[in-house]
């Protein structure tokens, strides 16, 4: 159960207010904890992004005027809101996309850093003076894009939302924000908590699912589009945004390989190898060391000390402060982190823990999986 219950604002937010999309299309969003819906919350069509995009456009013209330390004392109000409603934006979290409450809070923090951090930059916006002779000199002077689009991922809903705006938004653009489609409550929330500091139209909340995302990189009237998410959706991002030549920013998931020499201490090498797989967010991360390269002379040695590492990290619901492991964050990843496992099996790797839905009573119905490790894969 939450805390606090889910943000009223379960629409589109527009130009400084909330609004119905124009399909009339809403779709629960759940507790990957729990299986249990938690509300109804909108889905844009690509005639709400062009509306997004029209006030997007008239709030730029307002906020690029606005003086940059007027822009950085805006943003450090934010960032001070967020840090007063950490714990229930955590909690939102934790219900919506299935990582442990503990863990979202320090989210929140870190969402709240960046956002003064570009408040505090928005000064060092220079640009050069170039001497061209004893009655000449050049000038360049930096200016904001206009309409900067941000696709969000689900593994940080609410860091990757509060945090990265704050860039843009220090620059003088207009931002709108796609929050991400398994979890968007966290998103909602900080527009009705922050709506009245910003100019209308300078934020917009658009949850919705891929004709959304399609609709926001591929629009004549963003400026510019970033993306956090698979390399799949890059890909398609991309190409959405080729036709109108938008600068496009990219950051996507990885395969990343822990690397481990014959002189390594196998006690340590087993630590690192537990702690970069990222069991408390179920291995959702793209900085996730998801490989590990052992050397032979201490390969069964470090394998041998796996289980133990292991065992700290106890599948719990994303709601209690005490759980360090929380859930998948839906019913399709959960199905296809399970075929993972069973494919892992038919080809011959060895199983060296895990790889079960654990049979605690109390996670019945939720998206949970043992923390798992194969062996002696090709």
């Amino acid at each position: 159960m939450l805390d606090k219950p889910a943000p009223t604002g379960r629409s589109l937010y527009i130009g400084g207010s909330w609004r119905h999309p124009l399909s009339g299309r809403y779709a629960a969003t759940l507790n990957p904890g729990t299986n249990q819906p938690i509300c109804d919350v909108a889905e844009a069509s690509a005639a709400d992004i062009d509306a997004a995009v029209a006030a997007a456009r008239a709030g730029f013209r307002t906020w690029c005027q606005v003086p940059p330390l007027e822009r950085g004392r805006i943003l450090k109000a934010i960032a001070a809101v967020v840090r007063e409603n950490a714990r229930e934006l955590a909690a939102l979290d934790a219900a919506n996309c299935g990582n442990p409450v503990r863990e979202m809070i320090g989210d929140a923090a870190i969402a709240a850093a960046q956002l003064d951090f570009f408040g505090g930059l928005v000064t060092e916006m220079k640009g050069d003076t170039i001497p061209m002779g004893p009655d000449a000199i050049n000038l360049t002077v930096r200016q904001p894009l206009g309409v900067v689009a941000r696709i969000l991922a689900f593994n940080h809903p609410f860091m990757f939302c509060a945090g990265k705006m704050a860039a843009p938004l220090a620059a003088g653009n207009a931002v709108i924000i796609k929050p991400p489609e398994q979890a968007p409550l966290s998103s909602l929330r900080l527009a009705e908590l922050i709506g009245g500091l910003l100019p209308e139209g300078v934020l917009s909340i658009v949850p919705g699912g891929r004709e959304a995302g399609a609709a926001l990189a591929s629009h004549p009237g963003v400026d510019k589009v970033a993306l956090i998410g698979s390399v799949q959706a890059g890909r398609a991002v991309m190409k959405a945004a080729s036709d109108t030549i938008k600068p496009v920013l990219l950051e996507l998931g990885g395969k990343n390989a822990l690397i481990a020499f014959a002189d390594a201490d196998p006690e340590c090498v087993a630590a690192a190898v537990v702690a970069g797989m990222n069991f408390t967010w179920c291995g959702q991360s793209c900085g996730s060391t998801s490989r590990a390269f052992i050397h032979s002379d201490i390969y069964d040695t470090v394998l041998a000390r796996l289980p133990a590492k292991l065992s700290a990290f106890v599948p719990g619901l994303p709601t209690d402060e005490a759980t360090i492991m929380g859930a998948i964050v839906s019913g399709a990843q959960h199905a296809r982190i399970l075929d993972f496992i069973a494919s892992a099996k038919a080809e011959g790797a060895r199983l060296v823990c895990g790889g079960r839905v654990p049979n605690d009573p109390r996670l019945a119905g939720g998206f949970y999986i043992e923390p798992t490790i194969f062996a002696d894969v090709t």
